[in-house]
């Protein structure tokens, strides 16, 4: 736990007295009088000096493995390594002088395989035995190829045929298309985490239900294969139902009666058994997510409000309620394994396309305080803590984002098996995984319950073990991993992720030299995505009209006085086309551009867009995302950070710049869509004239 840190501004800032009592109370220490502190250290100490073997080891295959026994020379009389291949293998041990006293240390057998294996520690004198998972992953993941793709908020990208937001057929089809007929490698979307199973649901993708479950908001209902078998009158009145745009509580309850009427359909002997093996691989967990959603149908989708009996998930009244409510259980587990099959099928039909990603998936940092997640893992989270962020640049009064974190000690000691089973789930169906506040690997901001965001201070977890995790899991199906770290990060995360094969962020608004001028193209990471704005910003043309200014200025966000900010905002924008026109890439005199902006003259604003993504192909950026609302030309962010129900985040749908709605089948004739990926189109050709491999 951090006592100090450097704050966005590169102050060194000292934490209160009062954080560091309430975050050590929530890790499980007694800090209320100093004996207390004092018998909590001697805890700890002997704790530590009498452990065998920690919950999990790690190692990289390739190095020189070896395993410490903090038992002194007399402690372990064998160690033995039981092979992810079969087999058992003795080990062997030297005594070794450390800081903490004498230790043994024993060598893993050159060449150990990648994969799982256990260490078993054995101490004939005290007949005891204990053991630990032993993780050997690869080095790191391979780079992958350079290559563009768009990044989309799926729910604001409706079709004709989805019921009132974007889809998981929406979702293919947009891959089809842009890999196609545009030559996108990737699709990177917003989580599709799981929400709540009745309203009102929750518009945040950001503040799931569950992170290892997804949304049946997102289903198809059309594409279930039972849905054929509906009566004709069935069909046709659900083909006739209207929602309006983004009404999430109107589209689930839509789409929950159609998904009722087509779970009642009886199934083939082959559908039924292809069911039983999907419950069957997903195990206890799905279970455990279908049981709280039936629970949550009956009593509100946040289990702290729930009867005192239901609230621990491993009460037998739990149990009890589950058979009672087994019908219900039933359809929320079908419901998951429809999802498996239309996110199967929109990274098939991405491949297809000839995308050597395809679908990159969003990990959320956390889940809501009354969640799935929180209620089946509730030991694994630390109480009267949520996570967030310290004040930055863009959002000066800090955030809370209202999510509990895990508890380091309780994860590792569960050998991060509700991490591993998250991170499995989001790589299945995909070629990809964008890992949201990347810093959560390895610190993230607690703030105490009842305290401003800027009252929080950092609390560590194992770098090393939650990033060798995220690596297996990866490598294991060649997917490509791509870390959010933006903001304040410590150096060294930065330099493990590349160490590993873990690509950054690189956002072009925040690219800037030592001197503080906009970095020139060569100077960026070749290791990242390359991206022009986020989710959490307003477009390319919203930003250059100063709207997110006049946004926050409105909300009440600011900490600045507006006319500094707005003084701030033209010079980082002059700055910025300055190079673009001095890179060739921009025609009009820059001048001209910020008089037109100044007049809110739209005039430029496809020319400024084009020329931003020509300047992404100049960077060495392996992977280069471009906005699909930069692209239609939309002014409006998707979400204001810092604000709730000021503003509607996350219900914005895909608009021009004029405000009129873009459909999907407006794509391909989108004029403003062709002008913006131009860039993209022209660089196919070949080499672009730096010689660097096109996007």
């Amino acid at each position: 736990m951090a006592t100090r840190y450097t704050d966005w501004r590169g102050r060194d800032t000292d934490v209160s007295e009062d954080t560091l009592k309430a975050v050590l109370t929530s890790l499980g220490a007694d800090v209320s009088t100093p004996s207390a502190v004092r018998d909590t250290l001697a805890r700890l100490e002997e704790e530590r000096r009498t452990r065998l073997l920690p919950p999990i080891l790690f190692q990289r295959a390739g190095r020189p493995g070896t395993i410490r026994i903090p038992w002194g020379a007399r402690g372990a009389d064998e160690v033995w390594l039981d092979m992810a291949t079969g087999g058992s293998v003795e080990l062997h041990g030297t005594t070794v002088r450390s800081p903490e006293g004498l230790l043994k240390q024993y060598h893993l057998p050159p060449g150990t395989p990648a994969g799982w294996h256990r260490v078993r520690v054995r101490v004939r004198s005290q007949w005891r035995e204990v053991g630990a998972p032993l993780l050997v992953t690869p080095q790191r993941l391979e780079p992958p190829a350079r290559a563009w793709g768009l990044t989309v908020q799926l729910y604001s990208v409706r079709s004709e045929n989805s019921w009132g937001m974007g889809d998981l057929h929406d979702l293919a089809d947009l891959a089809a298309w842009s890999g196609q007929e545009m030559g996108a490698g990737f699709l990177l979307v917003n989580p599709l985490h799981a929400t709540e199973p009745v309203p009102p649901i929750t518009p945040s993708p950001y503040s799931p239900m569950s992170r290892r479950f997804a949304s049946p908001l997102y289903l198809r209902v059309e594409d279930v294969a039972e849905y054929a078998a509906l009566p004709a009158r069935d069909r046709e009145r659900f083909a006739a139902m209207t929602v309006e745009p983004l009404d999430r509580d109107a589209v689930w309850e839509t789409k929950r009666e159609a998904l009722e009427a087509v779970y009642a359909v009886p199934r083939g002997t082959a559908r039924q058994e292809a069911f039983d093996w999907y419950r069957h691989r997903e195990g206890a967990p799905l279970m455990a997510f279908a049981t709280w959603s039936a629970l949550s149908e009956e009593h509100g989708a946040d289990w702290r409000r729930w009867p005192a009996e239901l609230r621990d998930a491993e009460n037998p009244a739990v149990a009890y309620a589950a058979k009672r409510l087994a019908d219900r259980v039933d359809f929320h587990a079908w419901l998951q394994w429809q999802l498996d099959e239309q996110l199967a099928q929109a990274q098939t039909v991405a491949r297809a396309s000839g995308m050597p990603v395809g679908i990159v998936h969003d990990l959320a940092v956390g889940v809501h305080p009354g969640s799935a997640d929180a209620w089946m893992y509730r030991p694994m989270f630390a109480p009267g803590m949520s996570v967030g962020a310290p004040p930055d640049e863009f959002n000066q009064r800090g955030q809370d984002w209202g999510q509990p974190p895990w508890h380091p000690e309780r994860l590792a000691e569960a050998a991060y098996l509700p991490f591993r089973g998250m991170l499995a789930a989001a790589l299945r169906h995909g070629g990809g995984l964008r890992l949201d506040h990347a810093m959560q690997i390895s610190r993230l901001w607690w703030v105490p319950e009842g305290g401003s965001p800027a009252e929080g201070t950092y609390v560590a977890y194992d770098r090393e073990a939650m990033l060798s995790t995220l690596v297996w899991e990866a490598a294991r199906t060649g997917a490509v991993v791509v870390g959010e770290d933006l903001g304040t990060v410590e150096p060294e995360v930065r330099e493990d992720l590349a160490d590993r094969g873990v690509l950054g962020t690189s956002l072009l608004w925040f690219e800037r030299d030592g001197e503080g001028r906009p970095r020139r193209p060569s100077g960026w990471r070749e290791a990242s995505l390359a991206t022009v704005g986020t989710h959490d910003m307003p477009p390319i043309t919203g930003f250059l009209h100063a709207d997110h200014i006049e946004l926050r200025d409105r909300l009440d966000l600011l900490t600045r006085p507006v006319e500094t900010e707005l003084g701030d905002h033209r010079a980082q924008l002059t700055d910025w086309l300055r190079l673009l026109h001095e890179e060739g890439l921009l025609g009009t005199p820059p001048e001209d551009v910020l008089h037109a902006v100044e007049a809110g003259d739209t005039s430029y604003d496809a020319e400024v867009t084009a020329a931003l993504h020509a300047f992404l192909c100049r960077t060495p950026a392996r992977l280069i995302g471009v906005s699909l609302a930069d692209a239609v030309g939309e002014r409006r962010t998707q979400n204001q950070p810092g604000t709730v129900d000021e503003y509607p985040n996350w219900r914005v749908p895909l608009a021009d710049s004029g405000g009129e709605p873009v459909m999907m089948e407006d794509l391909p004739s989108s004029a403003s869509l062709q002008a913006a990926l131009a860039p993209f189109s022209a660089s196919r050709q070949g080499r672009d004239e730096a010689g660097r491999d096109v996007v």
